[in-house]
């Protein structure tokens, strides 16, 4: 039996509904001794800023229960030298290269970087990096106001005809209204969810482990709440989503696609085993066989409600 694991995400053709996620990956280069990158469906890089960022202080990383806390701080080489030295290379793999870019102080700053990626025909989308809860100094998310969610996927729709993805932070009381205002002003996704918020603290030293204190928590601790906001979100909206958060294997991935998404993406599992996304897009189609499933559409959205 053939399985189709083909999906669409407005524009965007994938060949299978697995990619990786943003900031767990670096810009692929690094995994291509570990899996054929080809494989993938799609590729989202670490989210570049206008300007070069040197992150937050160290340290930046440590492991919690079932998870894993950072702060990086959105560390990249700018727009400039991302073009210059990384696109190159993701260019050759012939898969969709799907380019998260965020702001550093201005929201104006999307807009820039927008128009500047709109001609360039490497890059396949832009996912909207509205939800960092790491940049030091930050008081507020964009993805934490529906109007300001609204105004800046709106601004960016009308310069750009690439297939835009909006990635929605967990740090709110009603997701679901978020993702009807990125729904309205013309995201054609979202990608559901963002870290959530957290601290670890060292208690012989009486001190945060992270130099920034506060974190984004990811890793499959917080996969029930990522479940929840995707189901939220699907029962609210008519784009697709993309779901992240915790998913180490294909039941994981399962739980997403059940839950409403169309597609999946693979964040903290890369530093634990790189090959885990192309095992999962085998565990996806060894599952549909087994369930006489044709299509990966058909389990979207197909959480069976037992009275």
């Amino acid at each position: 039996m053939r399985v189709n694991l083909a999906v669409k995400i407005g524009k965007l053709k994938l060949k299978n509904p697995v990619m990786v996620a943003s900031g767990t990956f670096g810009y692929a280069e690094e995994f291509k001794g570990f899996i054929n990158l080809k494989k993938l469906g799609a590729i989202v890089t670490k989210t570049i800023t206008l300007n070069p960022r040197r992150g937050n202080p160290p340290a930046r990383t440590c492991e919690t229960p079932s998870g894993m806390l950072n702060s990086i701080g959105l560390e990249n080489p700018g727009l400039e030298a991302f073009l210059k030295d990384k696109l190159p290379f993701l260019e050759k793999l012939g898969i969709p290269i799907i380019m998260s870019i965020a702001s550093e102080d201005d929201s104006r700053e999307f807009i820039e970087l927008a128009k500047r990626l709109n001609k360039l025909k490497a890059v396949s989308a832009l996912e909207l990096n509205i939800s960092c809860p790491n940049v030091m100094g930050q008081e507020s998310l964009i993805s934490q106001d529906c109007q300001a969610t609204y105004s800046i996927v709106k601004s960016i729709r009308r310069i750009t005809a690439k297939t835009l993805i909006t990635k929605l932070s967990p740090n709110v009381t009603c997701i679901s209204d978020l993702a009807k205002a990125a729904e309205d002003a013309g995201s054609d996704c979202l990608a559901l969810i963002n870290t959530l918020s957290g601290m670890s603290i060292n208690t012989e030293r009486q001190s945060p482990r992270l130099a920034a204190v506060v974190g984004g928590l990811s890793g499959p601790a917080i996969r029930p709440v990522a479940l929840k906001m995707v189901w939220e979100a699907y029962n609210k909206i008519k784009i697709p989503i993309i779901g992240m958060g915790g998913i180490i294997d294909t039941p994981s991935a399962l739980e997403f696609f059940i839950a409403g998404a169309s597609a999946i993406s693979i964040g903290t599992a890369n530093f634990i085993n790189p090959r885990v996304s192309v095992e999962i897009i085998s565990g996806l189609g060894k599952y549909l066989k087994r369930k006489k499933i044709k299509d990966i559409h058909s389990l979207t959205g197909s959480l069976i409600y037992e009275s």
